[in-house]
């Protein structure tokens, strides 16, 4: 990346940097410290895109100079939010309430360079339609895969395409946790053309 400056991924996630390691550019990831609750009634696509730009924003202060991707995505029930389960329980709660229903997931990302004075949030919103689940299911699922770290307690890229009807997105990397065809689009316009880039 000579001549280009340091691209920062601010996230923890594992499914984050693993998407964006498919853009064959060298990157660096820090953990940024950002409160995820959610505001009294904020809408869930709303959240996502706050969460994005905070965590762009407190990647930007930890690497001045560097081009930040911040990210987050948010589960859509209905207008509520669906969170990470965290636990098996809680998980096993979140599938029951999810068979048979459709799920809006908002998968918001930031880039900022703040050298620039560029920022920029796009959402790509992917519609779940899960299927009617019955208890052994869920129970064979979570104990197989353990997805306490997905919102919507499911897996998409792996065991979890077996509890959906259907997917519609046109952003098809959203679902796991970045948007890669808005990531790439936000990159140009901070100055990083992913194809003149890459690694080779």
């Amino acid at each position: 990346m000579h001549g280009n400056p340091a691209l920062v991924l601010a996230s923890t996630s594992r499914y984050r940097r693993e998407l964006l390691a498919r853009l064959h550019l060298p990157f660096d990831v820090c953990a940024p410290q950002v409160d995820e609750s959610r505001l009294d009634g904020e809408a869930p696509e709303a959240m996502a895109q706050r969460l994005a730009r905070a965590k762009a924003r407190a990647g930007a202060a930890l690497h001045p100079g560097a081009v930040v991707i911040g990210s987050d995505q948010v589960a859509d029930l209905d207008g509520d939010a669906v969170g990470k389960p965290g636990t098996h329980e809680r998980a096993r709660f979140q599938l029951r309430r999810l068979s048979g229903q459709r799920v809006i997931f908002h998968t918001a990302v930031t880039v900022l360079r703040a050298e620039r004075d560029f920022e920029r949030t796009l959402v790509a919103s992917v519609t779940v339609q899960f299927r009617d689940l019955d208890d052994d299911e869920i129970e064979r699922y979570l104990l197989l895969e353990q997805p306490y770290d997905c919102a919507g307690s499911a897996k998409c890229e792996t065991l979890g395409i077996a509890l959906l009807r259907s997917i519609d997105s046109d952003d098809p990397s959203a679902l796991v946790g970045l948007p890669l065809i808005r990531t790439c689009e936000l990159l140009r316009l901070a100055g990083i053309d992913p194809l003149r880039t890459a690694a080779t």
